[in-house]
């Protein structure tokens, strides 16, 4: 993999993680149908992430800041009475589905979920949830009248996102639009929700690099990758926010669809 593949990768990374097109599924695609592939796909993959993570921290930092004091000091306190602990709470109790999905699942997603015709499946089926969502969706609610209920719906949704072509940030807004959260704080939530998650699998996908050794050649490009994700997803972070405060997921439903029509035509004659 040259410098170009790298930062176009980890573009494509930021671009796609926080917009609910599926960055997983778009890192697939590529990978297979561009034929941009290494040894360690997956692990460039997950790399990629730190990047995304880089951005929300970035972004969200004060408010991080915030949410882990209030939380802390409620639960020295026994008492969720602040409207920012009860958040952070409820980032926990989301984090906990995707935790457990993860440990079960991670063998099936280094091998199954990568064929880009299940990316294509993925892209069509979620895109009809999504866009019953937001039939279904009455923004009546915003953060502050977040439950654990709403948590755990939220978490579990992120949970499925495992699978390339679902898109964590689409699953995760969608569940929120169906439990009445307002679109542009469903997808605060889910930004906030991605950073623990996020961490955790690219700290444990490092680890695992780490250990068995990476070729010298390979170090500059996930460096590359990483910081042109890191770059480009904290403006979709920005775009994202300020787009959904006033309009819909449509224009991302209707692109999935078209993408996984196209990819369905270019990879099933394949087999």
């Amino acid at each position: 993999m040259d410098l170009l593949q790298a930062a176009a990768l980890g573009i494509l990374q930021g671009l796609t993680e926080f917009l609910p097109i599926s960055s997983s599924g778009h890192l697939v695609l590529a990978h297979t149908l561009l034929g941009w592939q290494t040894e360690n796909d997956l692990t460039f993959d997950v790399a990629l992430h730190l990047g995304t993570l880089a951005a929300v921290l970035t972004y969200f930092a004060r408010e991080i800041f915030q949410l882990v004091v209030a939380t802390v000091r409620s639960l020295l306190r026994r008492s969720f009475a602040d409207p920012l602990a009860r958040l952070g709470l409820c980032l926990i109790v989301g984090t906990l589905p995707g935790v457990v999905a993860g440990v079960l699942l991670e063998s099936a997603a280094e091998r199954a979920f990568r064929d880009p015709r299940l990316v294509a499946l993925m892209l069509l089926l979620f895109s009809g949830v999504m866009w019953l969502a937001e039939r279904l969706a009455s923004q009546k609610r915003s953060l502050v009248s977040l439950r654990l209920m709403d948590a755990l719906v939220v978490g579990a949704a992120q949970a499925v996102a495992l699978v390339p072509g679902v898109s964590r940030s689409g699953i995760t807004i969608s569940a929120g639009l169906v439990r009445g959260i307002a679109r542009a704080d469903a997808a605060r939530f889910s930004f906030l929700l991605a950073a623990p998650i996020t961490a955790g699998a690219a700290v444990l996908q490092l680890t695992k690099l780490a250990l068995s050794g990476i070729a010298s050649e390979m170090v500059l490009p996930f460096l590359v990758g990483i910081v042109s994700s890191a770059i480009v997803g904290f403006l979709c972070i920005v775009f994202l926010l300020r787009f959904l405060s006033r309009f819909s997921l449509r224009v991302f439903i209707a692109y999935r669809v078209l993408l996984a029509l196209i990819v369905l035509v270019i990879a099933w004659p394949r087999g």
